[in-house]
């Protein structure tokens, strides 16, 4: 019975995020052209998410780009040559690992950063201030940090694509021995633009997922200091669920849908 009982308030909990979470949605979308008249947010938040995040991504990257050369040269040995490893690096790259892992780790670190923000700002009053004084606290606080966050993430990921790429074919050289103009040649072997613009149409959701979720949880601290620390886990959890949700999601509606038609 207890186990039911359980479920139950889960079940229930999930619900009732889930509609909350839908309507900040809805109420951020409703504030979206107010942006304009807090520019100076947006470009604040835009440095800290997109060159902020420039070393994480960088060093990400490089070893993403490293492994796969590693793993992809382990499994054709015997059976593939490798003058095809550079097609498998820039496809593995460009399809998946350079956006999913750049959002994770991007998220990781910003949800995390929104979350205590406002969590703190919400615990000390601070929000209840700015609404006494007339400032819509999402218009202000959330809206700035969604679009950021939308627009930086696919910068980020086209600088991802690069680094692991880059990183795949120094190993490949050094490590391996395949030479450069090889691995090129295997780059644009199977290289198709449908896998670039791909990879980037679904950043566009990770940045929002990533800073709706921060905002959310920021949003719904209580309990002072440990309000906070528990804001930020939920923040960087749901946050880096969502994405993988969305990217089956996305991948399949992206490339088997959009692109199938071409």
């Amino acid at each position: 019975m207890k186990l039911v009982f359980l479920i139950g308030r889960f079940f229930l909990s999930f619900i009732e995020e889930t509609g909350a979470v839908i309507l900040l949605t809805f109420r951020v979308l409703k504030r979206l052209p107010k942006v304009l008249g807090n520019l100076g947010t947006l470009f604040a938040q835009m440095e800290r998410i997109g060159i902020g995040s420039i070393p994480l991504v960088f060093v990400t990257s490089l070893f993403v780009g490293a492994v796969t050369a590693v793993q992809a040269a382990y499994q054709f040995y015997g059976y593939v040559p490798l003058r095809y490893l550079g097609a498998v690096v820039g496809k593995s790259v460009t399809l998946e690992l350079g956006p999913v892992l750049t959002a994770l780790v991007v998220g990781g670190r910003i949800s995390a950063a929104m979350a205590a923000e406002l969590g703190t700002m919400k615990v000390t009053e601070q929000l209840d201030a700015m609404e006494m004084i007339a400032i819509d606290p999402i218009e202000y606080l959330v809206v700035p940090r969604i679009i950021a966050a939308v627009i930086m993430l696919p910068v980020l990921v086209v600088f991802s694509d690069f680094i692991a790429i880059l990183g795949g074919m120094l190993v490949a050289r050094f490590s391996l021995g395949v030479d450069f103009h090889v691995f090129a040649y295997g780059l644009k072997l199977l290289f198709r633009y449908q896998d670039v613009v791909g990879g980037l149409m679904k950043t566009f959701f990770f940045g929002f997922v990533i800073a709706l979720m921060g905002s959310y949880y920021g949003f719904s601290t209580e309990g002072g200091a440990e309000g906070v620390g528990l804001s930020t886990m939920k923040a960087v959890v749901s946050s880096c669920l969502l994405i993988l949700v969305f990217n089956y999601l996305l991948a399949t509606i992206i490339f088997q849908v959009i692109f199938a038609l071409e």
